[in-house]
């Protein structure tokens, strides 16, 4: 009986930990300072662009450092197509609506289908999660020509 009693004890114990444990915290975010901004250098909301073009970016009171890579008031850049971030307390996902420029990257040639598209950028920290506050761009909107456009000379 008084194993019985043990293994029952041990069973509640263990049920009350993993529940405990199962409860996950958000990560903690770095700070970002209030001046800190991010921005397109190219394309320019409401541009028009070939199917493969080149999205060039632009970053104000803060550096660059490549994902893994833990300093102070640095990130890595990340590129969002189509599509808005859910969560800032948690990693930016990694799929092809969100390009990681991990490698401290401030420029990426993307190719998209023609038609209307929507880019944002965010900076994330050594783990890929936005900083608090986040440093993001705005939203801008492209239209994606159906061909390329060769220019006469």
């Amino acid at each position: 009986m008084r194993s019985f009693a043990t293994a029952l004890l041990l069973l509640t114990s263990g049920c009350a930990c993993v529940g405990s444990a199962g409860a996950q915290e958000a990560p903690r975010r770095l700070p970002s300072p209030a001046e800190a901004g991010l921005y397109f250098h190219t394309p320019l909301n409401n541009m028009s662009v070939p199917p493969k073009f080149k999205v060039r970016i632009g970053l104000r009171g803060m550096g660059v450092a490549p994902a893994g890579v833990q300093k102070a008031g640095t990130g890595h850049h990340h590129l969002l197509i189509d599509t808005q971030l859910a969560r800032f307390d948690q990693p930016i996902p990694n799929n092809p609506q969100h390009i990681h420029l991990g490698n401290g990257q401030t420029e990426v040639e993307v190719t998209l289908p023609p038609g209307r598209h929507t880019l944002q950028l965010v900076l994330g920290d050594h783990d890929h999660i936005p900083h608090d506050p986040p440093v993001v761009s705005q939203r801008i909107q492209i239209t994606v020509r159906d061909r390329e456009i060769v220019e006469a000379r």
